[in-house]
């Protein structure tokens, strides 16, 4: 094994014009967006904003959720839920309701707001997500969503159903918080939770194509990893294991030692080289795609005492970053050897991941704003952004022209100049 790094890791449904169904360069289609990379290459992001700076508009939404939103052309899209766990007591599970919602890009006004019935019992109580966990996805002409046990979905640009695919029937304290990926026909998910298994549905039918077992206490979206070759591998992290499998039939072709506990932080990638972090033991571990078998002694590059719980990294310039909630520590590692650069002390707890953009890491935290941060390996805080409506934030950010899309269990903002 090489070196180790030692020190410290929606019922009604409006009639609207269809937007653009091409996915462009500013688009932000899928959960951390392009590539699921959380990177974005737009300049001219704000650094600074409050309730009166730099809020191009502020929409309060249906329902209440943590997943991100995604943006197509002009429209934005996001999922919700309303009716049962949302604080109040009195409210009964039957009248739990999900949510799709389309909003307009240009002031955030609702387009259409897709109700769906949910599959019960679920969850009587899931702690801090709630029921609509996982972002959309989009290919530029049809929207994929996630649901947990009610399933996945198909709909068109209009909120208008396509189809419906169970993948599990169970369910967890902690919810489902897996996003579904596109590979070229296929749709696919983490259905860790609903069947302990990795499933890819045929985009056109919703059929089943493939399925992989064994996806242990595994919260995190799967990452699809290019080589040097142009060939595209899949790669998930479940307790104990890193996996690399082929996203065309879910044949597994190789694994790693992983992360020795449930692993919520989605892989990322760079160069064809997959990096790894987790759990409660603060781990992060590089491992080289393309390998078969066994890849532990011959493809695993470095562990580093640096992890998280729940939020993922971003890679740029050869280091990658994030913000433990783990511990409130923000650190910096450098790629070539796992070494960390900076450790130090966070003012508060995110759950969502870090976001890279011009520059800056912009990292939301639950309760107390966005911190920017300078992506650069020595740790500067540029900025601390709060906004008053004391609701809660544990969305990841879109990045679309040049403006923040920031979501919290109540509110959709969009940041920057209108």
């Amino acid at each position: 094994m090489k070196r180790h790094a030692h020190i410290i890791l929606i019922f009604f449904v409006s009639t609207v014009a269809i937007p653009n169904v091409n996915v462009r360069g500013k688009d932000w289609p899928q959960f951390r967006g392009p590539g699921g990379l959380g990177v974005s290459d737009e300049t001219g992001l704000p650094l600074n904003w409050s309730d009166e700076e730099n809020i191009a508009w502020r929409r309060e939404l249906p329902g209440f959720g943590s997943s991100s939103p995604i943006t197509l052309g002009d429209r934005i899209y996001v999922t919700c839920y309303s009716g049962y766990g949302t604080g109040d007591e009195s409210q009964k599970m039957e009248d739990l309701r999900l949510h799709l919602v389309c909003l307009n890009r240009a002031d955030g006004a609702v387009e259409w707001n897709q109700v769906i019935q949910p599959d019960l019992p679920e969850s009587e109580r899931v702690r801090d997500h709630g029921y609509a966990g996982p972002t959309p996805a989009t290919d530029g002409k049809f929207l994929y969503v996630f649901f947990g046990k009610t399933g996945v979905f198909k709909f068109d640009l209009k909120g208008n159903k396509i189809w419906q695919s169970s993948v599990g029937s169970k369910t967890h304290g902690w919810g489902c918080g897996t996003s579904p990926v596109l590979f070229e026909n296929l749709v696919i998910v983490n259905a860790s939770v609903e069947s302990g298994s990795l499933v890819a549905l045929d985009q056109e039918t919703g059929d089943h194509v493939w399925r992989v077992g064994g996806m242990k206490e595994s919260w995190n979206t799967p990452h699809l990893v290019k080589l040097a070759n142009g060939d595209q591998e899949l790669v998930v992290s479940v307790m104990d294991k890193i996996l690399g499998v082929d996203p065309k039939t879910g044949d597994e072709l190789w694994h790693c030692e992983g992360i020795h506990d449930y692993v919520c932080p989605s892989v990322i990638s760079h160069g064809g080289i997959a990096y790894v972090i987790g759990g409660r033991r603060s781990m992060a571990i590089a491992v080289r795609a393309g390998g078969r078998g066994d890849v532990t002694e011959s493809h695993k590059l470095w562990e580093a005492k640096a992890g998280a719980n729940v939020s993922s990294p971003i890679i740029h310039d050869g280091h990658m970053y994030w913000v433990s909630d783990r511990n409130n520590i923000a650190y910096c590692l450098r790629l070539s050897d796992g070494e960390v650069l900076y450790s130090e002390r966070f003012p508060d707890q995110p759950y969502a991941s870090a976001t890279f953009g011009d520059g800056k890491i912009y990292v939301v935290t639950r309760y107390s704003g966005t911190y920017v941060l300078s992506a650069k390996p020595e740790f500067e805080q540029l900025a601390h952004n709060r906004l008053g409506d004391r609701s809660t934030f544990n969305a990841s950010p879109a990045i679309s022209n040049g403006q923040l899309l920031l979501r919290s269990d109540r509110y959709l903002y969009c940041i920057g100049k209108k």
